[in-house]
């Protein structure tokens, strides 16, 4: 049993210990960074080279980070499986087509199940691009193109559990797959159309028009409309905003819940104050094709945030609607 003064006094070791091994990772992947090198490029090539898919293999945590190398690729426009080597000598070859290119993963360089697959992938035709650890291993030897793994040291106290080593393995993945999004010109419709049944699907695929509340859903004003008139209607439809709309629809501005404690903060005697005395002026606006991921980048990369955004025809300035950042967490597909 740990006492709870034991706690205190490790906490602070184990705190230290955690940030030093984020700093450690985080040198890696910065060291493997300015190593890239021309070798990044071939494996680029290669790939574009092969109309088919990309194989990736690993034993153990190599294992795991190539399923996930796998992963990133296929949702950004390289096709890519997993190849367990171990299983590939029972069966599992068949997977690979010839002229697949295959990424192999291994931090020593001497993974066996590796080396015995070699052979069967050459038969095929296959590259073979290499993530691995020690560049003067017998697996960087006979590879096409040798993405440099090295690390200096792992993140742990002991230097021996793969952590530094893992991450740099994914980075150079991630690099990868970045880079051949790059070649391909992917764009984020693309991205989306992969992730149909999530949120950054739907935010990407949706627009602000699908997601909106419009007509008697929102709180509607006039600009000489009293305050107690734009309360009501703000009660009636909590959606944290009034639209202060001219005769033709046109936005005047915008009340919020802030500017109406603002207006109750500023004022002695409300009885006598209008819509057009206390809504925002120019607000920050959208237009109704715009992804509800931009919606978000705007609500939120500001240095002050806001959690609604009136939505405005641009060709005649009507209001159509109000958006909520709530809304753009909530927007399902379809």
């Amino acid at each position: 049993m740990i006492s709870g003064v034991e706690t205190i006094q490790g906490a602070s070791k184990w705190f230290a210990a955690a940030r030093r091994a984020m700093e450690i990772e985080a040198r890696a992947i910065s060291t493997a960074a300015e190593r890239l090198d021309g070798s990044l490029c071939e494996a680029v090539g290669l790939i574009l080279g092969h109309s088919g898919k990309v194989v990736v293999a690993g034993v153990g945590k190599s294992g795991h980070i190539g399923r996930k190398i796998v992963a990133t690729m296929c949702s950004t426009g390289t096709p890519a499986v997993f190849l367990h080597p171990t299983e590939a000598a029972h069966g599992d070859l068949g997977v690979c087509a010839p002229g697949d290119p295959v990424i192999m993963i291994s931090n020593s360089g001497g993974t066996s199940e590796l080396l015995r697959l070699i052979p069967t992938l050459r038969g095929l035709t296959s590259g073979l691009i290499g993530i691995v650890g020690n560049p003067a291993s017998p697996l960087a030897a006979q590879m096409d193109v040798v993405l440099d793994a090295s690390v200096e040291r792992e993140a742990d106290p002991g230097n021996f559990a793969p952590t530094a080593s893992a991450v740099v393995a994914l980075a150079l993945g991630h690099a990868l797959a970045i880079a051949l999004m790059q070649a391909r010109n992917f764009t984020v419709e693309e991205f989306g159309k992969s992730h149909p049944g999530g949120w950054l699907g739907a935010s990407v695929l949706r627009r602000a028009k699908d997601a909106m509340h419009q007509d008697g859903e929102v709180a509607w004003a006039g600009p000489e409309d009293s305050l107690k008139q734009v309360v009501i209607a703000m009660t009636r439809r909590p959606l944290g905003a009034a639209c202060v709309i001219t005769g033709d629809r046109r936005l005047a501005g915008i009340i919020t819940d802030g500017d109406l404690r603002r207006a109750l903060e500023a004022h002695d005697d409300i009885r006598l104050l209008r819509a057009a005395d206390i809504m925002t002026l120019r607000p920050v606006t959208i237009p109704p094709d715009t992804r509800l991921l931009d919606a978000l980048r705007i609500m939120e990369d500001r240095p002050s945030q806001i959690s609604v955004l009136p939505v405005v025809e641009p060709s005649d300035g009507r209001c159509l609607g109000l958006l909520r950042i709530h809304d753009l967490y909530r927007a399902p597909i379809g």
